[in-house]
């Protein structure tokens, strides 16, 4: 079943239109036809509407809602994924990676260790980027919404924004005590919203670690291995999606 993304405003009664390059994608590339059925989301209410084409125009193919499939798609909390900005590309793999483990937002850090800098031009067109592999994983993983990613936020930022969530987690390397980890992971609820931070390639400094303890983040272990950037979200949000949905 093919899924597609639309403006709640494509979405009227049970027509629905879609348009631009998903219209192209859905005649040229997958070359579907009339009375077939596809899954739609408007990214905003979690629910998957199943229609049915009923025709083709110059620019738009016009559906009309057949049911809609109200199975909680998403986790019962938001998870907030707080990534230290890694090298090279290894950030499209963890968007792509923590949108199919559920994440809600995605939000790149730029500690003190990071060795990727981005100034306001390349912050742009990397965010424009990141947010188009988070919408393409969205469609593969059959989400009901598209995660957003935000701006690049300092340490200092993040920790603020973070205080929203009623979960704040760190995996710190010198943390200790795999049942405290265990602990909270197993006792997480339901609406409870999480914040997850995670260091670039050399971690965090000891004052960025301070700072977010200091602001109720609890610092955990991930085991008695170190874990890479691009594994150590993956971990976590794993432990967080069995908990949500077990």
């Amino acid at each position: 079943m093919y899924q597609f993304f639309v403006e709640p405003s494509q979405m009227q009664g049970n027509r629905v239109v879609i348009t631009g390059k998903d219209f192209n994608h859905i005649k040229n590339v997958l070359r579907m036809k009339t009375g077939e059925e596809l899954a739609v989301s408007n990214g905003t209410d979690g629910k998957e509407y199943r229609c049915g084409i009923e025709e083709f125009t110059e620019d738009e193919v016009i559906c009309t809602l057949r049911f809609v499939k109200e199975d909680a798609l998403e986790l019962p909390s938001k998870v907030y994924l707080f990534q230290g900005l890694p090298k090279a590309d290894k950030m499209e793999l963890i968007i792509q990676k923590a949108v199919e483990l559920g994440v809600y937002q995605v939000i790149p850090v730029s500690c003190k260790r990071a060795v990727v800098k981005l100034d306001e031009k390349k912050a742009k067109s990397k965010i424009a980027r990141w947010q188009g592999i988070a919408e393409a994983a969205a469609k593969q993983s059959k989400r009901g919404i598209i995660p957003e990613v935000k701006d690049v936020m300092t340490m200092k930022q993040a920790i603020a924004y973070s205080r929203q969530c009623q979960v704040k987690l760190i995996p710190y390397e010198l943390a200790e005590g795999m049942e405290k980890t265990k602990e909270i992971i197993s006792s997480l609820k339901p609406g409870e919203d999480v914040a997850i931070f995670i260091g670039p390639e050399g971690g965090f400094e000891e004052a960025e670690v301070q700072a977010a303890m200091e602001s109720g983040i609890v610092p955990i272990t991930l085991g008695k291995r170190i874990l890479r950037t691009e594994t150590a979200g993956m971990t976590v949000l794993s432990w967080i999606m069995y908990q949500l949905e077990n």
